[in-house]
């Protein structure tokens, strides 16, 4: 049997073995181009309404899916697309959703911001800073009244985590002790303002301690770090222990959402946080120089991924719009016939 490799980088909390890191590689890498062939698409006229990119942000919601077992569940904000691709959820099909095609998740319904998978157990794409909070935690309390031993995994940035609605459910997730992670994706400027200037605590973190809930600060640009902190948060939760919260230290490189210049932050910021905290030149670079991958590897998953992405904008473009008649579905349910 063949010695178990290990990959590495200073500072990093957590081993892989050579193929979990280039899965790792190949999964941020899916997001990314996915999203800068959306951003194209937006650009187009393709996209309407709000679109909001993950570029810079891959290695949390890859990290911590590394950390998933089926069955677990996923529900986050309006910044959606790079959770859903990590759930599994098939480009097209989200892509086709994003132009409001019936070939989309929600049949060209929900668009960017609510779209939705059972099977992969993603629950939302939601539009309201802060309200897919109390959801996550009613997914995990469903769960727990189950008796089994699911984790729900909660998504929201810095800005959302100022909503009272998160205390709120921070209270009532520890006083039932919970099985939820709440994830908090610190990108630093939530819409627009920075994090420094919205609030006076040092950590958003360490909030939940009023509520005896347990975390911990993450470094988000680093998906090895991620992964052992999402094991951490994992094992807590299925001990049956209650909530855990993981701020993850992130950094968006796009504005808050396609219509935002950001101009609250310098040019020159930016692209530093390209330069040197990139989570995906970080693992391209553990590969190189591990031995795992070559230059010439790593370009043929490049030229893989956007032969992907670049299907999913045909079949998104090819797929009609939604009939009239799909005004009036989805609207009631018949309970009884689920009683």
């Amino acid at each position: 049997m063949a010695a178990r490799r290990t990959a590495t980088r200073p500072g990093a909390k957590s081993n892989t073995s050579a193929e979990e890191l280039m899965r790792f590689y190949r999964e941020m890498l899916l997001i990314r181009r996915f999203e800068e062939k959306a951003g194209q698409l937006y650009g187009m006229g393709l996209i309407g309404g709000f679109c909001h990119l993950y570029i810079g942000q891959e290695a949390v919601v890859v990290g911590l899916q590394a950390c998933a077992e089926e069955g677990d569940n996923v529900i986050t904000t309006y910044r959606d697309h790079g959770h859903m691709l990590a759930c599994g959820m098939d480009p097209n099909g989200v892509m086709a959703e994003l132009t409001g095609r019936e070939g989309g998740y929600s049949r060209g319904k929900g668009g960017s911001m609510h779209m939705f998978s059972r099977e992969r157990r993603f629950f939302g794409g939601h539009g309201i800073v802060g309200a897919n909070v109390p959801l996550g935690a009613g997914l995990a309390f469903a769960d727990r009244y189950r008796g089994n031993d699911r984790v729900t995994f909660t998504y929201f940035g810095d800005g959302a985590a100022n909503q009272g609605q998160v205390y709120e459910t921070y209270n009532m997730a520890m006083l039932w002790e919970l099985p939820v992670i709440f994830v908090i994706e610190n990108n630093k400027y939530a819409m627009g303002t920075s994090v420094q200037r919205a609030t006076r605590s040092p950590s958003l973190w360490e909030r939940g301690a009023a509520y005896g809930i347990p975390g911990q600060e993450v470094d988000g640009m680093d998906v090895l770090a991620v992964k052992a902190a999402g094991e951490k948060a994992v094992a807590h939760c299925r001990a049956g222990k209650g909530p855990y919260i993981l701020e993850v230290m992130t950094y968006r490189y796009r504005g808050h959402s396609m219509s935002d210049p950001a101009k609250y932050r310098t040019r020159d910021e930016v692209q530093k946080m390209r330069e040197e905290r990139d989570a995906i030149e970080h693992v391209r670079e553990l590969l190189l120089s591990g031995g795992h991958a070559g230059e010439d590897d790593l370009k043929a998953i490049d030229r893989e991924i956007k032969e992907i992405v670049n299907a999913s904008a045909d079949f998104a473009r090819e797929s009609p719009e939604p009939d009239v008649s799909e005004l009036f579905t989805d609207i009631y349910t018949d309970l009884t016939a689920t009683a």
